[in-house]
């Protein structure tokens, strides 16, 4: 006599389709998830998402903060995607983002006397170094001991919040407003503008090469054919002869850099002084981001323009609707909710299983 049974079990292998299919589940998700929150609201979910997703592309003003909202997001997109594409969970991005900000408000400070092409290359280069400096600890401990670098770098993010409040409450605190944030930059520190009488600099150029740069190392050089090959199984990249912990290894450092440069960006390019709000969990989101973009350069550059639709959508949202302006916040936390539930349901599948006993 047959009984079936349905098991869950490990699949190390997710299918190619099941990953294509992520970005939409995740997005169906969210809108179900957050229509009941609309609803509360008292609000119509489609006028909202009409607003959240419409609305911000329909002036230049708007277009223009989409831009800028979009650049960390880029950024942040690249540095998980990079580490991701590996088979290195970088969930530390956020951390080594506050890195690469507390390089930059130092470097800003004594490099007033440099011309600003030269003034804003140390300061890149020094986030880049800080931002890869704060990956290698969990990187390092992945590669020599097999230390799970999901935990470890998800707790460095609360240690680096630990010491921008140290910073900014000790030798950094303003002396005349008492207020916890660093002095300013320099004015030769500055990231140019891109449009004259908006926050539009070069930042936004910088993220687009990153995407344009991950584009050709994925897809276009040795050592990402090696990563894509890690990513997709280090027992059979290893037996294919590829260095499995130095491939990682590279990918977690070069992750951290970018991910400091992020933090150059909102230092030099927006805040001009470090605060420890300077980002609005742009780590976290570029979680997002990168599962959202399947890995794929253009992809990851279009979810983090979406991302920076919904964040000027959300003041839309609120003028017009009158929900509060949080729901933006909501809806991407949500989002990184579904999206990390989704990325851990691929390593796993139901298979029915028959056994036969006597009757």
């Amino acid at each position: 006599m047959s009984k079936a049974q349905f098991i869950i079990e490990k699949n190390e292998n997710p299918s190619v389709g099941w990953r294509l299919l992520l970005p939409i589940l995740s997005l169906l998700g969210t809108f179900i998830l957050t229509s009941g929150l609309i609803l509360w609201g008292k609000a119509n979910p489609l006028e909202a998402y009409y607003y959240f997703l419409i609305a911000p592309l329909s002036s230049r003003f708007s277009l223009l903060e989409v831009l800028v909202s979009s650049t960390p997001l880029i950024l942040t997109g690249v540095a998980v995607t990079f580490a991701f594409s590996a088979g290195y969970y970088n969930i530390g991005a956020e951390g080594q983002l506050y890195a690469g900000a507390i390089a930059a408000a130092g470097l800003g400070l004594i490099v007033g006397k440099l011309p600003m092409p030269l003034a804003v290359t140390v300061m890149l280069v020094g986030g880049f170094l800080a931002g890869m400096a704060w990956a290698w600890l969990p990187a390092w401990l992945k590669v020599k001991w097999a230390v799970d670098e999901v935990v470890t770098t998800l707790l460095l993010n609360s240690v680096m919040a630990y010491i921008v409040s140290a910073l900014l409450n000790g030798p950094w605190r303003n002396p005349e407003s008492g207020w916890p944030q660093s002095p300013e930059i320099a004015p030769s520190a500055h990231l140019p503008k891109l449009v004259a009488h908006s926050r539009l600099n070069l930042g936004f150029l910088i993220a687009v090469l990153a995407v344009i740069v991950l584009w050709f190392v994925l897809t276009r050089t040795p050592f990402g054919l090696k990563m894509r090959a890690v990513g997709l199984g280090k027992p059979a990249a290893r037996f294919a002869g590829i260095d499995v912990e130095r491939t990682m290894l590279i990918s977690a450092l070069v992750s951290g850099g970018i991910a400091g440069i992020a933090g150059v960006c909102e230092i030099a390019g927006i805040q001009y002084h470090l605060t420890d709000a300077i980002s609005a969990g742009y780590g976290y989101t570029g979680i997002i981001i990168a599962t959202l973009g399947a890995l794929n350069a253009w992809g990851v550059g279009a979810a983090a323009l979406f991302f920076g639709v919904i964040d000027t959508g959300a003041q839309t949202v609120s003028r017009s609707l009158g929900v509060p302006v949080y729901l933006g916040e909501v809806t991407q936390a949500t989002m990184l909710l579904v999206t990390l539930a989704m990325f851990l349901l691929q390593h796993y599948r139901i298979r029915r299983r028959t056994s036969w006993t006597s009757s």
